[in-house]
């Protein structure tokens, strides 16, 4: 099949079909064609390890080209120690559509954009689209293979959060409602005394944090600052000293230290790494294809809980189906029955104030709203996207400079006009 799919594209994006054509990434800044992801040229090792990357302070300060950007996000294993995720023996399969898709006019507003235009403002590096577990569209740019494993951001925190209803489901967290300070006692006398484990979730315990990315006096800065240092127990230091700015339970304020304190929470709960509880509870039992890789606040420490996963772009996918299919492997629960349900759905304050948040999940708005839809999401444009209702998974990832993501188009239309497509008679 010839890779002509400009052409394609330049017709009206309410047609209801995409070309899948075995076209390869793109390179540099310009977006390639579209089409299913192609094959490393060295199948024997990692396609992009010789790449030249900048540093974890350049991503955060939104100071990386866009060259270095691709090469920096597809080689996170390359800025800190990490532990392994080792995936199983057969694949989980992602069989391919016999009717691909072409995603519907995406409308916001009284403005209309197209798929080009979302790939390009967006700078989309992948993108997976999902239906019924078949691939309907694979989307790689700026030369990524089916072998990259791409950063997760804060995706990762999702995952966390996913760890903490196996480890609910197994017995290691006895509930949800325990306080936070039984299974990190380092908290005590903290502003995390008295905060329970349900209000880490749903980032409500109460501790002051200012997530600022690009100021580097900030609460997140500081923990990367601790990060980066690499001295075990850093993090939980920081942690311990924030003060409080509202009652456990009352407040709702997003903050990637409060992720630090969910993995703590997990990796004390079950006495082992959380890149080897996921490798045993979803990675091998469920089928990923490829190695993954998980940050470490030190060497042989604790995986970052909110961040620093590395993984390809059809594993994610397989990460979505694992939720979308209720955390079902073979038949057998790995997550307690209604665990995806509660954890993908609105949360209320101990206030009674409404909050738009799961446990660690986003919940998304627009038609999705009305399905149920939730996503995980990352700064630079990483999302995982899941209509249980529709089963519709979409995964993207993005290679953006700008950690506040100005100059981008908003997620909501485009996941939203990619369901209405997807319902849409062929």
């Amino acid at each position: 099949m010839e890779c002509s799919m400009r052409e394609a594209l330049s017709v009206s994006l309410l047609s209801s079909s995409l070309l899948l054509a075995s076209c390869g990434g793109g390179g540099g800044n310009s977006p390639s064609a579209v089409g299913t992801c192609s094959v490393a040229v060295n199948a024997g090792g990692y396609p992009h390890a010789s790449e030249p990357i900048g540093t974890v302070r350049q991503i955060y300060d939104g100071a990386l080209s866009p060259d270095l950007a691709v090469t920096t996000y597809r080689n996170i294993d390359r800025l800190f120690p990490t532990r392994l995720i080792e995936p199983g023996g057969t694949p989980y399969p992602l069989p391919i559509a016999a009717a691909p898709l072409t995603p519907s006019q995406i409308t916001l507003a009284s403005t209309s954009y197209s798929f080009d235009d979302f790939l390009a403002f967006n700078r989309v590096a992948g993108l997976l689209i999902l239906k019924d577990g078949r691939i309907v569209n694979e989307t790689c740019q700026y030369g990524n293979t089916e072998k990259t494993r791409w950063m997760s951001m804060s995706v990762a925190k999702s995952v966390t959060s996913t760890l903490i209803g196996a480890a609910v489901k197994d017995g290691y967290i006895s509930s949800i409602d325990d306080p936070v300070i039984k299974y990190v006692p380092r908290l005590t006398g903290s502003a995390y005394d008295g905060a329970t484990v349900r209000d880490v979730l749903m980032m409500a315990s109460g501790a002051k944090w200012n997530e600022t990315y690009t100021d580097p006096t900030s609460d997140r800065r500081q923990l990367l600052e601790a990060q980066i240092s690499q001295k075990p127990g850093s993090a939980m230091d920081l942690m311990s000293k924030l003060p409080r700015a509202a009652a456990p339970g009352s407040a709702n304020n997003y903050s990637t230290g409060e992720t630090q304190v969910a993995g703590e929470i997990v990796y004390n709960a079950i006495k082992k790494p959380l890149a080897q509880y996921l490798s045993e509870k979803i990675w091998s039992r469920l089928g990923m294809e490829a190695q993954a890789n998980w940050w470490l606040d030190s060497p042989n420490g604790v995986e970052i809980g909110g961040s620093g996963i590395s993984a390809t772009l059809r594993d994610y996918g397989r990460f979505g189906m694992f939720i979308m299919n209720d955390g079902v492997v073979g038949g057998q629960q790995v997550l307690p029955s209604g665990w995806v349900a509660e954890a993908g759905s609105a949360k209320v304050l101990n206030t009674g104030k409404p909050v738009n948040y799961g446990y660690l999940w986003w919940i998304a708005g627009g038609q999705s709203a009305a399905d149920g839809a939730f996503y995980a999401n990352g700064i630079m444009g990483q999302q995982i996207y899941i209509n249980r209702k529709e089963r519709v998974v979409i995964v993207v990832w993005g290679a953006q400079t700008d950690p506040a993501g100005n100059g981008t188009l908003p997620t909501g239309p485009f996941f939203d006009a990619v369901v209405r497509a997807l319902k849409a008679p062929a």
